[in-house]
């Protein structure tokens, strides 16, 4: 036997206190062990996200016309919320759902066009956030990782996601 486990596309809400983990299809794998979510009773845990598309691409890491790369903080900060928001829906929740991220940016250079993208899924009245500089991330590309925690009780009904997009921005 190797030790190598293999994770379930999906594993059954249950088990332990109601916890429950998923890896959700059409998105990209976790490049280690560990689920896109964690259900624990009424909350779900989204693991550090980032901009990986399902082919292993990156949104927002292009080459340009002379083949220099060039990456973009604002499209990779869209293509993570994203990425969150369709993971959380896997899980029957969605980003109004959400109460707390946490974002890991490479430079803090990069905050006021993360913060500006960030604001039009997020307003004032939406979920607590630190955001802190981190020296690097698992891929050369990525500028940024964001994780969040949900509050969803179970049965709950959806919450429209246009309720909350932009809601709170500065006029």
């Amino acid at each position: 036997m190797s030790g190598e486990r293999k994770a379930p596309e999906r594993r059954a809400e249950g088990g332990q206190g109601g916890a429950a983990s998923g890896i959700v299809a059409g998105k990209a794998r976790p490049r280690g062990t560990f689920p896109h979510y964690r259900r624990a009773g009424d909350f779900l845990f989204v693991s550090g996200t980032s901009s990986r598309c399902a082919d292993d691409s990156i949104a927002g890491a292009e080459r340009d016309a002379s083949g220099q790369q060039v990456l973009d903080i604002r499209r990779q900060t869209r293509a993570v919320l994203e990425n969150i928001r369709d993971i959380l829906a896997s899980a029957g929740a969605s980003l109004a759902d959400v109460v707390e991220v946490s974002t890991f940016l490479v430079n803090m250079a990069d905050f006021a066009g993360y913060n500006e993208v960030y604001s039009e899924f997020f307003g004032y009245e939406g979920p607590a956030r630190t955001t802190v500089a981190v020296a690097q991330l698992p891929h050369p590309l990525l500028l940024i990782e964001i994780k969040a925690v949900a509050y969803r009780p179970r049965g709950a009904a959806t919450q429209p996601e246009a309720a909350h997009v932009g809601a709170g921005r500065r006029p």
